[in-house]
C-alpha cells in the first residue's frame, strides 16, 4: 500500500509534452468520416410507437394499417391497455403511445370529430418532436382520406356538415414536458465531457514516463504491474467524480436540471464507468510512443464515442449494423443513464444492462492495460 501511496502522489503532478506522427493524422481522419457519415445521420427513423387501439373498428384498423406502412415507425406492440403501455414506455422501449379512445369511429360520423392521444418521451426533444410530426402528418393525410370516404353518404341523407368531420389530436410530452432541450443535452454533455477528459490525461501518462525517461526508474523497483496501473488509475478516478459534482451542481444551478432519480446510482454508474475508460485510456498509452500519437489515437476514438453515443442522433436512427458499434461504445451507455435517472427517474432496475455492459468493458480494458505493460524486472 505504501508504494500504491507514492504512484499516486506522485500522479498528481502533470507535465505535457506532444510529438506528430503523420498515419495518425491522414488515415484515421478518413476512417472516422467514412463511418461516421453513415452512422451519424439527423434524420429520425425507426421511432418505436405503441398503440392502444381501445376502438377495434374499421377507421382504428385502417390508421393502424397506413402507420404501419410507413418506413418511420416500428409499431413494438398493440396495446390492450393504458397501464401495458405505460410499462412499455417506463422501460424506454417505445418512444410515443398512440391511443385510440373507445367509440373513436362512432364519435367521428356522429359528434363529425374523433378525438386521439399522443404520448411523447420527451427525454430526446429532437426524437420526440419530429416523431411527432411525422405521426400526426400521417393522421391528418388518414383524416383527409375518411372525410372523402364519407362525404357521398353524408351527401345522399341531406346531413354533409360544415365542416367536415375532423380528427383532433391532443399531445402529452411526458419527461420534459416544455421540451427543454438544455434538459436533454446537459446531462450527455456532462457525461461526455467526463468521460472524454479522463481519457486523454490517462492515454498521454504513460507514454510521457516514456519520453522524459522516468519509466525506466519505475521499472527498475519492486512496485509490480497491477500495483503501477492502479496507481495510475485512482488520481483520474478521483478527479473525474470531483467533475461529476461540480457538473451537476452547475447544471442545477444554472440550468435547472431536473434530478429526479437517486443521485447515487449516478455516481455508483460514473465509478464504473471511468474505471473502463480509464483502462482503455492507460491501454493506448501503453501502445503509444508519444504523447501526440495517443492523443491522436485517443481522438479517433472520442470522436466516434461521442458522434455514435447518442448524444445529438438517436441511436435508434442510426443503421442496424451501426447501433451494434455503439455496445461497446462508454459514452453511449453514460448518456443513456444520465437522461434515465435524472429526467425519467429510472431506478437501478432500469440501467442494470448499462452497469453490465461497462463493467464488462471495465475488465476488459483494464486486463489489456495490465497485460500491455511491459516492465523490466
Amino acid at each position: 500500500m505504501v508504494r500504491l501511496y507514492y504512484i499516486i502522489r506522485k500522479e498528481f503532478i502533470q507535465i505535457r509534452r506532444n510529438k506528430a506522427m503523420l498515419p495518425i493524422m491522414t488515415i484515421l481522419p478518413i476512417v472516422q468520416l467514412i463511418l461516421l457519415s453513415y452512422a451519424a445521420d439527423n434524420e429520425v427513423k425507426n421511432v418505436n410507437l405503441d398503440i392502444l387501439d381501445q376502438d377495434r373498428s374499421v377507421y382504428s384498423k385502417q390508421l393502424i394499417e397506413k402507420i404501419r406502412i410507413s418506413d418511420r415507425f416500428n409499431i413494438i406492440e398493440i396495446s390492450s391497455s393504458m397501464h401495458q403501455a405505460d410499462k412499455l414506455m417506463q422501460d424506454g422501449e417505445v418512444d410515443i403511445i398512440l391511443a385510440i379512445p373507445p367509440q373513436f369511429e362512432v364519435d367521428f360520423h356522429k359528434n363529425k370529430a374523433g378525438d386521439l392521444q399522443l404520448l411523447v418521451n420527451a427525454i430526446n426533444g429532437q426524437q420526440a418532436t419530429v416523431g411527432a410530426s411525422y405521426l400526426s402528418a400521417i393522421i391528418q393525410s388518414f383524416n383527409q382520406e375518411i372525410r372523402a370516404d364519407a362525404a357521398p353518404s353524408l351527401a345522399m341523407t341531406g346531413s354533409m356538415p360544415e365542416p367536415m368531420p375532423r380528427i383532433s389530436t391532443e399531445y402529452a410530452y411526458w419527461y420534459n414536458p416544455d421540451l427543454n432541450y438544455k434538459y436533454f443535452m446537459v446531462p450527455g454533455i456532462l457525461g461526455e465531457l467526463v468521460t472524454i477528459l479522463v481519457m486523454l490525461l490517462t492515454a498521454m501518462n504513460i507514454v510521457r514516463e516514456r519520453e522524459i525517461g522516468t519509466i525506466e526508474q519505475i521499472n527498475v523497483t519492486p512496485i509490480k504491474k497491477w500495483q503501477f496501473i492502479l496507481g495510475k488509475m485512482i488520481p483520474f478516478l478521483i478527479l473525474g467524480m470531483v467533475l461529476m459534482v461540480i457538473g451537476l451542481t452547475l447544471g442545477k444551478l444554472i440550468f435547472d436540471v431536473p434530478m429526479r432519480g437517486n443521485l447515487a446510482i449516478v455516481f455508483a454508474y460514473c465509478f464504473v464507468n471511468l474505471t473502463a475508460v480509464l483502462g482503455l485510456g492507460l491501454f493506448i498509452s501503453n501502445l503509444s510512443d508519444t504523447q501526440q500519437q495517443a492523443m491522436f489515437t485517443t481522438f479517433f476514438f472520442v470522436i466516434i464515442f461521442i458522434l455514435m453515443s447518442g448524444l445529438f442522433t438517436p441511436i435508434e436512427s442510426m443503421p442496424e449494423w451501426a447501433q451494434y458499434f455503439t455496445i461497446p461504445n462508454p459514452i453511449a451507455h453514460f448518456v443513456s443513464v444520465m437522461r434515465a435517472v435524472l429526467l425519467k427517474g429510472s431506478g437501478f432496475a432500469d440501467v442494470a444492462y448499462h452497469f453490465q455492459v461497462t463493467a464488462i468493458l471495465a475488465v476488459v480494458f483494464n486486463t489489456l492495460a495490465i497485460w500491455s505493460y511491459s516492465k523490466v524486472s
